[in-house]
C-alpha cells in the first residue's frame, strides 16, 4: 500500500508493457479506477528512481509523477543531483 492511501496500487502489464495503474479493493481484487498522480519514493536514486519515473511518466503521459529527492540518495551526491535534473527535464516533478 502506498503510505498515503487507504488502497493499494496495482501495475497491470500486456506482455513486458505497462498497461494501466490503478487502485483496487483489497477484498474483490477489483480495480477502482486509474489514477491521475503517482508519487515516488526509493532507495537509489541514479539506478530504480529514475528508471522507474521515467517509465511510467513514457507510458502515461498525462499522469503527475512526482519525486521524493528527501526519502532516495544516489550512489555518490553528484549522481543524485544528475538523476533529480534528468527527471525535471522530463516533467517529473521533484519535492
Amino acid at each position: 500500500f502506498p503510505v498515503n492511501s487507504k488502497k493499494p496500487c496495482r501495475i497491470e502489464f500486456w506482455g513486458d508493457e505497462i498497461d494501466s495503474i490503478s487502485t483496487f479493493e483489497t477484498f474483490s481484487q477489483r480495480r477502482n479506477e486509474n489514477l491521475e498522480e503517482v508519487e515516488i519514493i526509493g532507495l537509489c536514486t541514479d539506478i530504480c528512481v529514475v528508471s522507474n519515473a521515467l517509465i511510467i511518466k513514457a507510458t502515461f503521459p498525462e499522469i503527475n509523477v512526482t519525486v521524493d529527492a528527501s526519502c532516495c540518495a544516489g550512489v555518490t551526491p553528484q549522481s543524485h543531483e544528475n538523476a533529480l535534473n534528468a527527471m525535471k527535464m522530463c516533467q517529473i516533478n521533484v519535492i
